[in-house]
């Protein structure tokens, strides 16, 4: 867990000034779009990677480990470029690092606790991460504020994302398999049609959930300006989004522990949905912004939870890295495309489009899940 939150506060940290530092150089939303969307695509391809090597490999904890050395040297390095190739491949190197770990690191947190458990392990760690999330734009407003450049905010990173490489490397740990796994061959058995059925739904709800680092400027736009004043406003904004997602991750898994994950999930699609089109008609008043910036949060931290769950809970042990790296690409190839969308459709000023479209294709996510969510599958 310290691991997740020190990761997020130097990961945070450049993503809240990202928006603000590409805008310095010259750059716009619809570059943010574009490098979003290939850090996206990054992401995917890596968290899929992430599985297939820990599908293949007993000790899962050193590949993890390099995962989180690579975003920590990604993300730092883009303070020295200032290039559209340079900073998206930098942001891609980094992305892909944080994609290869996630699917190891959350088989190696399944492996510590049993399956009644799963909503609430995935939901604290989501926590963790959200604190991280929280403290990582504070941190970087504070530095902007006291007259850092954001050259200066990215550098200031590295600190807590080495933290991070140091407490995973030192404080995990991976379990034996239990004996009848580890003197038997490699599953032959394919995953189970449900699993499929649920990636489906995943990646079409995906389609219509864009990158929230669009929350920042979406915020600069209702509070009517690119000060000082207002910059730092728009990323403490951000920060309370993920102050709500860390406050509403554990009780979300919780619930799915208790109750269902699969319908828990469908609930959180559906706040998703009622975000986007919130944003569609009301992203230049600022009171509006604010109550979709605390619905984000919330549906944001039921989606990342439950999804996570519902895989842990219908795969088993020997299958569950390589599910848990096919739902994260799943997730990421939708984000693609999506934030390359929402990129496009504001830079050319059709914000109303921009959410609206996203919106229609996230309600088509939810029906199917909630079909799914009928068979009771957890």
């Amino acid at each position: 867990m310290l691991a997740t939150l020190f990761s997020d506060v130097g990961h945070e940290m450049v993503t809240a000034v990202l928006p603000l530092y590409l805008g310095s150089v010259g750059l716009g939303v619809a570059a943010l779009g574009v490098m979003e969307g290939a850090a996206d695509l990054a992401f995917s391809l890596s968290k899929l990677a992430g599985g297939a090597v820990g599908h293949r490999v007993q000790k899962k904890r050193p590949w993890a480990t390099a995962g989180y050395f690579v975003t920590m040297a990604g993300t730092g390095a883009i303070a020295l470029v200032q290039g559209f190739a340079a900073v998206a491949t930098l942001r891609t190197v980094a992305w892909f690092g944080r994609g290869f770990r996630s699917p190891l690191r959350d088989f190696l947190l399944a492996d510590e606790v049993g399956p009644t458990h799963f909503g609430r392990a995935y939901g604290f760690e989501r926590s963790a991460d959200m604190i991280g999330a929280v403290l990582g734009p504070v941190l970087a407003a504070m530095l902007v504020f006291i007259g850092l450049d954001f050259q200066s905010v990215i550098l200031w990173s590295l600190i807590p994302s080495g933290i991070a490489v140091a407490s995973f490397a030192v404080m995990t740990r991976d379990k034996p398999p239990p004996p009848q796994l580890e003197k038997s061959a490699e599953p032959k058995q394919p995953l189970p049609r449900v699993f499929w059925l649920f990636v489906g739904g995943v990646l079409l709800f995906g389609l219509g959930d864009f990158s929230r680092t669009f929350l920042i400027v979406i915020a600069v736009g209702a509070l009517g300006g690119d000060t000082g004043e207002v910059l730092t406003t728009a990323v403490l904004l951000y920060a309370g989004h993920n102050f709500v997602s860390a406050l509403a991750a554990y009780p979300a898994g919780k619930l799915g522990d208790a109750k269902s994950k699969s319908k828990v999930l469908v609930a959180g699609y559906a706040l998703g949905v009622g975000t986007n089109l919130l944003l569609a008609f009301t992203s230049d008043q600022l009171a509006w912004v604010v109550v979709a910036i605390v619905l984000s949060g919330i549906y944001i931290a039921i989606e990342e939870t439950l999804e996570k769950a519902v895989v842990a809970s219908v795969l088993p042990r020997e299958q569950r890295s390589l599910g848990l790296g096919i739902l994260a690409s799943a997730n990421a190839i939708g984000d693609l495309g999506s934030s390359v969308f929402v990129g496009i459709m504001l830079a050319y000023g059709h914000p109303q489009l921009a959410f609206a479209i996203p919106a229609c294709v996230g309600a088509l996510g939810v029906a199917w899940m909630w079909r799914l969510s009928r068979r009771e599958i957890v």
